[in-house]
């Protein structure tokens, strides 16, 4: 059965990365993958859920807080996207890749984002996958626990993303380094939030044989959200555009929020 739910779950998101694919290439702007990472988690722990025979409290559990994730930042994504237009990190890999190599844009996009991300997504999402598998045992302690983890990693990203759209809108902010609520004690409060509820997710499904093999998804997560795509983009970024920034850096802790350094 679990290979089953597996290739049917991986022959879905692969029609579903195509066909938003197909929706891209007219308007040349791939940002809505951002949004579409969200939802797309979502389908993949809804198969699963229609698919799977596990403890039904247990899926129940994992599809309702994966959707709860998915919707807010599903939305909010989109929202960005149509108030801040398209994102610069797309554009610039694309564009480097059509003047470079010569790639049109329906194979730069292709090749660079959607074949990039749909194998990354269908490994982070494992625990809504796996862990749905086993009919025992219950929903115990520790799954009890993840859910609390969960729900305060989205609870965490929410607040902190709506900080910033706050900061952002006032006038008198222009240029300014964000360091006020939560964004004073880590540099990514949205990241932290978004880990901290894979991690939730994963002790959930940790309490089955089977969904303790979903390990990968948040270690995938989390260090491509600090080493790779995530953070470091947007420090390099912020470091040659805001004053103030590598005072910012120094004081703050990078991910785990914690009390600011005195400098």
């Amino acid at each position: 059965m679990l290979l089953s739910i597996l290739v049917t779950n991986a022959l879905i998101l692969a029609g579903c990365f195509a066909l938003l694919w197909l929706i891209c290439l007219p308007m040349r702007d791939v940002t809505p993958v951002d949004s579409f990472w969200a939802w797309g988690m979502l389908v993949m722990a809804a198969t699963s859920y229609a698919q799977a025979g596990g403890d039904p409290q247990r899926k129940l559990l994992l599809l309702g807080l994966c959707g709860l994730w998915a919707a807010r930042l599903g939305s909010y994504m989109i929202w960005r996207w149509r108030d801040h237009g398209p994102d610069r990190r797309y554009q610039a890999l694309l564009g480097k890749a059509e003047s470079a190599k010569g790639w049109s844009f329906a194979k730069a996009s292709a090749l660079l984002v959607f074949a990039t991300q749909a194998p990354l997504l269908f490994v982070v999402c494992l625990p809504v996958q796996l862990g749905q598998v086993d009919a025992a045992p219950a929903v115990g302690v520790l799954g009890w626990i993840g859910a609390g983890v969960a729900l305060a990693g989205i609870l965490f990203e929410t607040v902190g993303d709506a900080q910033l759209v706050r900061f952002k809108r006032d006038p008198a902010n222009a240029g300014q380094v964000m360091n006020r609520g939560l964004w004073r004690y880590t540099r990514h409060p949205n990241y932290f939030g978004d880990a901290l509820t894979w991690w939730g997710l994963w002790l959930i499904a940790a309490e089955t044989g089977t969904g303790l093999w979903a390990l990968p998804g948040p270690v995938l997560l989390t260090w491509t959200l600090m080493k790779w795509s995530g953070a470091p983009t947007i420090e390099r970024r912020l470091g040659k555009t805001r004053e103030g920034y590598a005072d910012y850096v120094r004081q703050t802790s990078g991910f785990v929020p914690w009390p600011p350094k005195r400098v």
